[in-house]
């Protein structure tokens, strides 16, 4: 159903585009009308993205990491740099830096969807062969804290490992990342916190 409702609003562009201004247009039935606005509210960037302006630019980081909850943490660091793309609807992340030792690279995608009303996020990196997921996100106090849902494979079992993912905003030039996930006796722990500051 979804397909059929993309090529209506597809023909629909194309046939307008084709007819100019010049010519008349077919008349809309109301069905059609309603689909194409809402397709029109749904493709055009507002309020949910323009909150997340302020993680656009190129920021110095600070990653540690701990692997079980009490052990000592392990720090690294890496310079991330997020920018829009797509007219503004979504934010690509790409981070470089180093971890254990080795090289470590990852690129990520975060947006809002108007439908749904919520954010989302992506990413993927070279320590990996899974993809993690991130759904939620709504802010409750004005863009200072985001609190996502995510899931990622957990190597050992092979199955979705669920977590929680916290953005807290301290200024327009200094933000943190905070991954929670289960710790063995199944309890969340604080997994990894990344400390932005943008660079001058």
């Amino acid at each position: 159903m979804k397909i059929k409702v993309m090529v209506a609003l597809v023909l629909l562009v194309v046939c307008a585009s084709a007819f100019g201004q010049d010519q008349k247009q077919p008349a809309m039935s109301p069905e059609q009308k309603a689909m194409m606005d809402a397709w029109m509210k749904y493709m055009t960037p507002g309020d949910g993205h323009k909150m997340l302006s302020s993680m656009i630019g190129t920021f110095d980081a600070k990653v540690t990491t701990w692997m079980a909850p009490g052990a000592d943490p392990m720090v690294s660091s890496g310079t991330e740099e997020n920018s829009w793309i797509l007219g503004g609807r979504y934010i690509e992340t790409k981070f470089t830096g180093s971890f254990m030792g080795q090289p470590f690279n990852g690129i990520g995608y975060t947006g809002y969807d108007n439908a749904k009303k919520q954010y989302f996020g992506t990413w993927i990196d070279n320590m990996g062969t899974g993809l993690m997921t991130m759904t939620g996100g709504n802010s409750t106090d004005g863009g200072k804290t985001w609190v996502y849902a995510s899931s990622s494979t957990d190597p050992m079992s092979g199955k979705d490992m669920q977590g929680q993912t916290k953005f807290i905003v301290s200024d327009k030039d200094h933000f943190t990342m905070e991954a929670w996930g289960p710790a063995p006796d199944g309890k969340s722990f604080k997994m990894m916190e990344i400390a932005y500051s943008r660079k001058k």
